[in-house]
Parts: structure tokens; sequence; C-alpha cells
């Protein structure tokens, strides 16, 4: 029998290949309580349970029907690709989770059940046992004949399980980090901008006092429309070079090879996605370019640049732009919009430095999502290679 390229020291054992019912019962019958939380398939995303909904036994769907107990895991059926597994930790008896899941009662250690599911080889082949194909499913039958790899050392068992339980955790506290931050930014996006109808913002930097201006948005930012063509020194920008929603680039532009032509900038401007707008692009380049595809190319008229890329980034900008023509491929109506009046601060000042309170929370947001996929990756090198 194999054994895993990664090992704690101490243990040298072979590992043995048992089926699941003989490492855990499955669906333990049991006695729904009158009231109880109930568990659906929308409620565990990844590793971690998001939602759940109170319910009594004569109301609840007939889909709920495992009662959790302390320790037992349990295993989407349907669509296992997406790996929304749970260990459920709490002392709480009065959990009930949808029979889309399969419940199991580990005779193992838990933890190392729970992540030997999370495994790619398991799940290759829990996809391969499944029926259906725009919603593939296992019954719990199928799936407590399939196979798992272990070592018989409850020790060894414990160690591996409690490792990458531990990274599970982490990556749960950055995933909330990241959501508390982005959930910040749009707060303080309706916050640090004038409501309709009002001359001041409800937060303000201190020293400033004065009326916020208004002024249309032809007169703060000028659309750019000389053409150029890429090359090393002027990069092509692509929407798929950009992530969404958070306007930074997801690669260095300068290694492309092929030659494109779009419209130039030269680092003093903003980029605006006009298709589809609401899918939320947007980059602020510090750098000569070249903009390929459906982008605005606006350069700050008696503006912080700055300022400008937070001001397209309101609800209010946002709002206008998906008033846009076309169904399957909407674009932002420029007439719309450059004739619409934003408010403006008097004082460029007062314009800088939201710009760059903006720029940090970015910062931070993007140090969370980087550590957050480094954990992933570590996350996903140690399933492979601690697992047989």
């Amino acid at each position: 029998m194999a054994v895993p390229k990664i090992r704690f020291p101490g243990f040298t054992d072979d590992w043995e290949q048992r089926q699941l019912f003989e490492v855990a019962e499955f669906n333990p019958k049991s006695e729904l309580p009158d009231e109880f939380e109930y568990v659906d398939l929308e409620s565990v995303v990844g590793t971690e349970m998001i939602s759940h909904r109170t319910e009594t036994k004569g109301s609840a769907p007939s889909r709920a029907q495992r009662l959790a107990q302390t320790g037992d895991v349990f295993f989407q059926t349907v669509r296992p690709y997406q790996k929304n597994n749970y260990l459920f930790s709490k002392p709480d008896k009065n959990y009930v989770f949808s029979t889309g899941y399969a419940q199991m009662r580990p005779k193992i250690d838990t933890a190392f059940l729970m992540c030997f599911l999370q495994t790619d080889n398991f799940v290759k082949i829990v996809l391969d046992n499944c029926t259906g194909t725009s919603y593939p499913a296992i019954n719990s039958n199928d799936l407590s004949r399939l196979y798992i790899s272990l070592p018989d050392s409850k020790e060894e068992q414990h160690k591996i399980g409690e490792m990458i339980i531990n990274l599970d955790n982490l990556i749960t506290l950055h995933q909330r980090k990241c959501d508390d931050l982005k959930q910040l930014k749009k707060s303080m996006l309706q916050k640090m901008f004038p409501a309709e109808g009002k001359d001041v913002p409800e937060v303000r930097f201190p020293g400033f006092t004065g009326d916020w201006e208004q002024r249309k948005f032809s007169e703060i930012a000028q659309r750019e429309s000389a053409a150029k063509k890429s090359s090393t020194d002027f990069p092509s920008v692509e929407y798929e070079d950009v992530v969404s929603e958070v306007g930074i680039l997801n690669k260095d532009v300068r290694l492309k090879e092929t030659q494109k032509t779009g419209i130039g900038f030269d680092g003093s401007q903003v980029l605006y996605g006009k298709l589809r707008p609401y899918l939320y692009n947007w980059l602020s380049p510090d750098f000569s370019g070249v903009a390929v595809g459906d982008w605005w190319v606006l350069k700050p008229v008696n503006i912080d640049k700055s300022f400008l890329f937070r001001l397209i980034q309101t609800e209010k900008f946002d709002d206008i732009a998906n008033q846009s023509s076309g169904s399957k491929m909407p674009r932002a109506d420029w007439n719309l919009l450059s004739n619409t009046e934003f408010m403006v601060p008097a004082e460029i000042e007062e314009e800088r430095k939201i710009g760059q309170y903006f720029s940090d929370l970015d910062h931070l947001i993007t140090l969370h999502q980087r550590k957050l996929d480094d954990l992933k990756m570590l996350k996903q090198a140690l399933l492979q290679q601690m697992f047989v």
C-alpha cells in the first residue's frame, strides 16, 4: 500500500484502504426536535456555514432530516465538485441538515475524514460515480462503498486533520476580513460622497467645512480617443487583465507578445469599462499603455485623478452607467453620463484625501486577498501531498 509524499516525523507504516461505511456510520436515524435550525445546500460555502434558518417539525421542508451531532461530517452529494462540506463542531443539538448532504458519524479521527473528503482524487472518484450532468449527484449508499486511504495510527490521522482544519480556520478569518473591508469600502463610498439633494457628505476629514460644487461630468472628465498600437513600452490593457471591483491588474501586461490597437493613455487618465458596466471594470494606471476594447479613457479636468477614480465607483455613477443601451451587450451611454451633474469638493486637497483613503483601503483588501489565495494554494498542495 502506498504512503503520502509528506508525513509527520515518526510515522512509517503503510496506509490501508477501507470502504467509507467501515469508518463512519451513514445517515444515523434520529428524532427531530419540534423546532430547529435548518441547513440547506446554500447554507455551506467551502467549509463554512454561512447561514441557517429556524424551522418547525410541522412546517420544515421534507428534505430536513439529518439531525447533527458534534463531530458529524456532512458531505454535499449534489454537485460535489463544489466541495461545500461541513464538519459540525457545535455543541448544539438542534441543527438539521438537508438530505442533499450525506451525514457521516466517524469511527476514525473526525478532522482526518473531513479533510480526506476534500481531496481532488476523492472528488474525482465521486464524480465518476455520480448520475446526471447539469446536477451530478451521488446517493449515500454508493458514496459509502467508496474507498478511503488512511493510516492505522489515530495519532497520525489526528495530526493531519488538525493541520488542515487549522488552515481552514485561517482561510475563513482572511475571507471574513476581506469581506468586511469590501463592505467598509462600499459603505464609505456612500458616506464620503454627498447623498442626493445634499451639499456635503455624511463623513468628512477634519478641517473641511465648505459646500461641495455641482458639476457636469463632461466638465471634470474628458474622453480620450487617439488610437495607438501596443508595444513593449505601451502594453495593452484588456478587460481580462483587470480584477473586477478591485481595479488592479492580474498579470504583468508588459509580457504580452501580441500587438493590438486601442486608445492610448499616458498614466494621467482613468480607465472605465463601458461594456456591461455592472461587471465593475476600472483601472487607474500609473504607466503608459493602450486600452483595448470597450474602455473609456478619462482625462481628469481640474480634478484630482484619484478622486475621479473613486467617483466612477460610486452608487450614483453606477446607477447612471447601467441605464445603458442594448440588452445582451449593454454599454454605458456617454451622452447621458457626460451631462449628469455630480458633487465635487471645492478644495482639491479634500479630493486628494478622499482618493488616498480609498487607495489605502484597496491596498489592505489586496493584501488580505493575496494572503487568502496563498493559504488556499497551500491547502490544495497539502491535500495532494499528505493524502494517498
